[in-house]
């Protein structure tokens, strides 16, 4: 069967013993790290887990056939030493590294990567990441509990593992770097049953070696990991059940190295206001923004004039600053830190007078009336109130509908809301690619009754391209996927059924004792810590 052939800059990180990143400094071994939640830990199952607080702690204890280098979220092998894709796009084929041990001492083999992937498509799992696996060819009938195995996952000796898929789809990779791909031993999971999320086993550079619900976890250091010379830490301890006042206390003493929790926001401009505390805050990029949503098939925004002068009227600077400058504004779907993202476009300039010229041109020269749908919780509401008197200014007089979550999400869904700020319910992608921010929420296949595309947008020539550019799996082609996306994302701008309005920024405190490069603080897909890499000074 002809292959696809690796890039050579893919080929030569495979080769390598190590998959440490370069340090600013020669990084120092031992000590332990805090870091403190006000919530205790729900699971550590990675088939199960799947909110921000788990997932970093899930990375840590279990791999996938595939990583991202630490702080970035470009993707890397983990488990696979190698893969190679079939000329179709049908068939991955992984070679996994030799000698790899799970935290009981067993050699990871190829049928574990098996019987790991098939428990999450088991519907008795009742995992949330089932739906990501539906390309792997099969997947409907065990879903649907009509199979005992997903026909499209074999093992044809200890150290392959072939994936045949029922479409090429280029985020397969991505799949098998999110926590649901995990690999964990069928025997550790069998003797934990459903406790296996409080004793997991995996491969991960830590191991859990305490859990007292409602006060802390501690892992202690794997000193059988694959990777050489990694973790830097003896150990991390991750405290719970404190307030993250409390805890920005604690940090200020040098009682803790991170609050997990962040910067509780009535004490973040007091934060950066002292240069002693602003010094130890990192400031990075998420994988979010925060939108106002316009239901395309209802009047006046089935016009696209009206949409456009939305997107025109609304004072995006003003906005960050509701939130003590917390994100940076937005001017098209995706997020800056995600690839794909149109770097030279600057979208809707905020213009009132062009915006009232647009409503005009539909016919609402003298305005008209709407609804404004927002999450009750703050600042959600006080972001609404600044949208409201922005819209007011061209003559759009919005009724602030403020809502608990459900409720705003079941009107997104049932298309009765003509706008939603998505505040509190913004989307998070779950992975690094820009597929993840169409099909959703911008999708024909969103745009039904109960989907997450609250604007029941729904262009099909754009489906047609997504379809095409994830069609392109091709690692060196992946310059020409994400053009095709950018596209895409530009055409959807066009049509304009969002006003995108900011992309959320992180902000991480850190003691002054902590090394490591600043990105692993706010690694995109390890929040709030990469643990794996960072290490204590002294």
């Amino acid at each position: 069967m002809k292959k696809l052939i690796l890039s050579t800059a893919l080929a030569t990180l495979m080769a390598l013993p190590a998959l440490a990143p370069v340090q600013a400094q020669e990084p120092k071994h031992g000590g332990n790290m805090v870091v403190t939640y006000k919530d205790d830990v729900a699971t550590l199952d990675p088939a199960i887990g799947y909110d921000w607080q788990n997932w970093s702690m899930i990375k840590s204890v279990f791999d996938g056939l595939m990583d991202y280098e630490p702080g970035t979220t470009k993707l890397r092998p983990g488990l696979a030493e190698s893969y190679e894709i079939s000329e179709d796009g049908l068939t991955y084929t992984f070679k996994l590294r030799p000698g790899v041990k799970f935290h009981n001492g067993r050699e990871l083999v190829a049928d574990d990567v098996v019987y790991s992937i098939n428990r999450v498509i088991k519907p008795a799992t009742q995992s949330p990441g089932q739906g990501f696996f539906g390309m792997i060819e099969g997947f409907d009938d065990a879903a649907a509990g009509k199979a005992d195995t997903v026909s499209g996952v074999s093992a044809p000796d200890k150290n392959t593992v072939v994936f045949k898929l029922s479409r090429p789809d280029a985020t397969f990779l991505h799949i098998m770097a999110l926590n649901f791909s995990f690999i964990v031993p069928k025997e550790a999971v069998e003797e934990a049953g459903a406790d296996f999320g409080k004793k997991p086993v995996g491969t991960g550079a830590f191991k859990l070696t305490e859990w007292t619900l409602g006060q802390r976890l501690v892992f202690e250091k794997n000193a059988d990991y694959w990777i050489s010379g990694v973790p830097y830490l003896d150990s991390f301890t991750v405290e719970v059940g404190q307030e993250p006042v409390v805890a920005l206390l604690r940090a200020q003493k040098g009682e803790v190295d991170v609050p997990g929790d962040g910067i509780p926001p009535a004490k973040f401009v007091e934060v950066m206001k002292d240069k002693a505390q602003a010094d130890l805050v990192v400031e990075g990029g998420q994988l979010h923004t925060g939108y106002i949503t316009m239901n395309v098939t209802q009047a006046p925004f089935d016009k696209v004039e009206v949409r456009r002068a939305v997107n025109m009227a609304i004072n995006k600077d003003r906005i960050v600053q509701v939130i003590n400058g917390r994100a940076v504004p937005a001017n098209q779907p995706l997020p800056p830190s995600m690839p794909g993202y149109t770097k030279d476009y600057e979208g809707y300039k905020f213009d009132q007078a062009a915006a009232k010229k647009l409503l005009a041109d539909a016919g609402y020269e003298n305005g008209f009336d709407t609804e404004l749908f927002v999450m009750n919780t703050d600042p959600n509401p006080r972001i609404a109130q600044a949208i409201q008197q922005d819209l007011k200014a061209i003559g759009i007089n919005a009724q602030i509908k403020s809502l608990a979550q459900a409720n705003v999400i079941e009107a997104g869904g049932a298309g009765t809301a003509p706008m939603i700020w998505s505040g509190g319910m913004a989307w998070i992608a779950d992975f690094p690619d820009p597929a993840n921010f169409y099909g959703p929420i911008l999708g024909c296949s969103g745009a039904v009754e109960g989907g997450w595309n609250w604007s029941k947008y729904c262009n099909a020539e754009l489906d047609k391209l997504a379809a095409e550019a994830d069609s392109i799996v091709d690692p060196n082609k992946v310059d020409e996927r994400l053009a095709k996306w950018s596209e895409i994302y530009m055409k959807v701008m066009e049509d304009a059924p969002w006003a995108p309005v900011f992309n959320e920024q992180r902000f991480t405190m850190k003691s002054a004792r902590m090394g490591g490069d600043d990105a692993l603080y706010v690694d995109p897909v390890s929040i709030p810590v990469n643990y794996d890499y960072v290490y204590i000074k002294e």
